[in-house]
This record gives structure tokens, sequence and C-alpha cells, in this order.
């Protein structure tokens, strides 16, 4: 129930639908369903089916249904409040059984990361279940252990190893969420958080949106740690055919953009977008605008409304950019401010630009190293701290600019850092070459040829053949 997430789940299920071989249900409440509906294309197979719902019965909004049209303080009250799809859940699958009257019971129940209570009702008909996490290994493999061991508060330092993945290496304090830095296992968030990770060590397996060789520390803790069957079947993106991204209406059109970008130099355009949830606070966003002006860079910048305003509102550039900022731009033709969404793979894929500042949600991070492009972290919530971690720590394609929604960031220093990235730097052109490594190791994970089947593609196999051999064995 998230625009991060569904994105994913849309790439898999097409990707599934492409084999012929399986009939997709995809389950969700009822706003989400009717815009997935609106993303899908005139053919094709999916049966879409509805949750009820009434997020008023949770303290939340009427029509909460999805985290982008909420405050962030209220997506752990979202998160519980999926606990009551249980019952109907139970309902919808005795149905999928009884329709085949038990003889051809679903090949599989593929749900997201806060639902592995469905492990218990997919056991229940003998069913197999895996979980699918929509972000990477080494980001949540982090996030989980933060929270089931919550090592914070064990220590007076600000820096900690966590007890069980000391393979991450040190975690600083200011890596931690806002909901992570005050947890302390009695508050009702972390006892929700505890309660839903726990249980996915009932799961039968787990599939990872990512790939095995960028992904080994991540993959060897959920190994190690959760279940033995981890399958990364990843890179899971939306094609850019895909309508809108799954119902997003864009700011500004592909064909705008291209043209744009088509009278640039090849590898000098900065393209600055922080997802669809996350937003900077006022005096992050005028120091963006004055160092992206001062760089003398040609950028692309996608604005949203900054924290502590709702951010599907419209973009008010009078009250949160400097004074004339989007006037002398669009004069200079120096930059293309957007408002609400762009057509972010149109833009990495093209080859003027040099380089991604981000939030580094999972699905941003894939996009950026399929098309070899390095990035700039500016991570804000959930597991973005540690995908930046792996990024420039471990693969060495990011530096990271800014650390969260209330850290003071100097316009100087993030010229500095735009400049180190996208200059003819030492540090510039080997984050580059490192990213043109990962491109070239993604598009080899996803082969599937006569004589050679990449790791992607070969983990897929793997969890198709672990659900049959459950199916046969229930069956048998």
């Amino acid at each position: 129930m998230a625009q991060g997430h569904i994105i994913p789940f849309l790439a898999l299920a097409f990707q599934l639908e492409k084999t012929n071989k399986y009939t997709i249900t995809f389950v969700n409440t009822k706003k989400n369903i009717n815009k997935l509906r609106s993303s899908l294309p005139p053919n094709s197979s999916f049966n879409l089916v509805e949750i009820p719902f009434d997020s008023s019965d949770h303290n939340l909004p009427p029509d909460t249904e999805n985290t982008d049209s909420i405050p962030y303080n209220l997506v752990p009250i979202l998160i519980e409040a999926t606990l009551s799809f249980k019952p109907h859940f139970r309902k919808l699958v005795s149905g999928l059984v009884s329709e085949q009257n038990g003889q051809k019971k679903p090949l599989c129940i593929i749900t997201g990361i806060f639902f592995g209570w469905c492990a218990e009702i997919a056991h229940e008909f003998g069913v197999f279940h895996a979980l699918f996490t929509a972000g990477g290994g080494f980001g949540f493999a982090c996030y989980y252990s933060m929270w089931m061991n919550l090592p914070h508060k064990n220590t007076d330092s600000d820096e900690f190893l966590l007890p069980d993945f000391p393979e991450a290496s040190r975690i600083h304090v200011t890596q931690l969420t806002d909901y992570l830095r005050v947890a302390d296992g009695s508050d009702s968030f972390s006892v929700s958080m505890q309660k839903l990770l726990t249980l996915w060590k009932n799961v039968d397996g787990i599939l990872v949106n990512t790939v095995e060789e960028l992904d080994k520390i991540g993959l060897m803790y959920f190994r190690r740690e959760i279940c033995p069957q981890v399958w990364p079947i990843g890179p899971l993106l939306l094609s850019t055919g895909s309508k809108d991204r799954a119902g997003k209406q864009l700011g500004i059109s592909s064909q705008v953009c291209k043209n744009w970008l088509d009278t640039k130099p090849c590898s000098s355009v900065l393209y600055v977008s922080f997802g669809s949830q996350n937003t900077i606070a006022p005096s992050q966003m005028m120091e963006l605008a004055l160092a992206l002006e001062a760089t003398g860079k040609d950028f692309i910048w996608v604005v949203r409304p900054p924290s502590g305003f709702d951010i599907n509102s419209e973009f008010k550039a009078n009250e949160w950019l400097p004074e004339g900022f989007e006037e002398r731009i669009k004069l200079s033709r120096k930059g293309l401010v957007v408002h609400n969404w762009a057509p972010q793979v149109d833009i990495l894929s093209h080859k003027s630009v040099s380089a991604f500042l981000s939030h580094c949600g999972w699905n941003s991070v894939l996009e950026s190293l399929s098309h070899g492009v390095p990035m700039m972290g500016w991570p804000m919530a959930a597991e973005q701290f540690y995908n930046v971690k792996l990024l420039e720590e471990e693969i060495g394609v990011c530096v990271e600019v800014a650390r969260g929604k209330i850290c003071e960031v100097k316009h100087e220093e993030m010229v500095s850092k735009i400049g180190l990235v996208m200059n003819e730097t030492e540090k510039g052109k080997e984050m580059k070459r490192k990213a043109c490594e990962a491109k070239e190791i993604i598009e080899n994970a996803i082969k599937d040829e006569k004589n050679y089947k990449g790791s992607s593609t070969k983990a897929m196999d793997e969890f198709f053949n672990a659900a049959f051999t459950m199916r046969e064995s229930t069956l048998g």
C-alpha cells in the first residue's frame, strides 16, 4: 500500500504474465486497484481483486489506502490497520481453492513485507507462500536487524554495530529514521514492527528485488538469519511504456523532456528527484536551489511541497524557491523544474544525464544503475540510509550529499559534491566506471539465452521449482 512497493509488484506480475503459464490475481484495496486498472494495457490478463477496507475505522483520514496520500506520521497506523485484512484474505483464498474443488490450488501466494501473516492462511490451504521485498537485500537486512535488536538503546555512543549483522559495519545514529531513534521496544510502533517482522520466519521463501552479484552481504544475512530460501530476482522495473508509472500523473511529458535533453551535451545533466513520498525541509529546498544555480550545470529537478506542507498540494515556487529562480532557469535554459512527477526512466536512459541526486529508494537505485548513472544520495526514510551505505561503501557508485529531513545543509558543500561527481575528477571518473560495471552485471543477471542463464533468471526458476515441489507434496 505504497507506490514504491506497488510498482515492483506490478513489474513482477508483468514478468510472470509474459511466460503465459500462470493466472495472476492482484489483490489490494479499492483505490489502489482502481489506480492499477488505469495503468494496465487493454490486453492484460490480470484478475484484480479488492479487499474491503475503511480507513476511518482505524483513526485514519477517509479514503486512506496508500502511504502517498498521508503524512509520514500516519504510516505506522496504516501498517497496523492492514491486519484487519486477515478474515477477508482467508475468504478470498478459500474461494480460489473451492473454485477448483480443491483439485488445483493456487501455485503460490506472494505478499509484501508487512503481510507475513498471510503465510498462516496459505499453509492452512497447503499453498506455497513467498514474501517479496521490493527493496534491496542489504537495506532490508539492516532495517530488519535494527528493528529486531534496537542496538542504539544499548550504547551511549553515536556509532554501533548490529549484533547479528556485524558485516554491515558501523551504523551512525543519524542513519536511523525518526521512529527508530525513539523506539525502545515498549512503544506501540516497535511492538507492532517486531510482531510483523517476526512473521518473516514463517514464510516458505523470500523474493528480493535485487541482483546477487551486487548485494551479497545483505542476501547472506537473509539466508542466515531469516529464511534459507532467498531468491534475488531483480531488477524488476516497469518499462517506459507502462502507463504513467502505475497511475501517477506526469508533471511533464516524456517528449518535452527528451527534446530538452537532446539539446544538452553528453553526460552534462544532473537529475534531481526524491521519489513519490519524500520531500525536504523549506530551508533545505532553498539551499538546494542555490546550489543548482551556483554549479552552472544543466539539471532537471522534480519539486514537491516541502515538509510541513501537503506533499500532494500545489507547488508554490514564489514561497519555497529563491526569488525569480524558476524564471531565471527558464530564461537561461539551464534547467527544467518539474512539478510533481517526471518520466524517470526516460530521463535516466538519456545519454545527456551524468548523475542522479536521489533519496535512494530502491526503485530509483535500480533504475539508475540499470542505465549506468552514478548517484548522489540524500536518504530520508525507511531503509534508504542503508541503501546509500551499500552504494557508497560497497559498490562505489554514490556520494552522500546530506542525511535526513532535518540536517543542516549548505549550498557551498553541495556545489562541491556536485562538482566532485560531475566534473572530470578521479572520483567522478571512478564512480562512472563502477556504475557502468553495475549496469553490465545487471544486464548479465537477467539474461535468458539458450546456453546461458543469468543469476536472477536462475533464481526465478528455483523459486518456481520450490513452489511446484510443495504443490506436488500437498496434492500427493
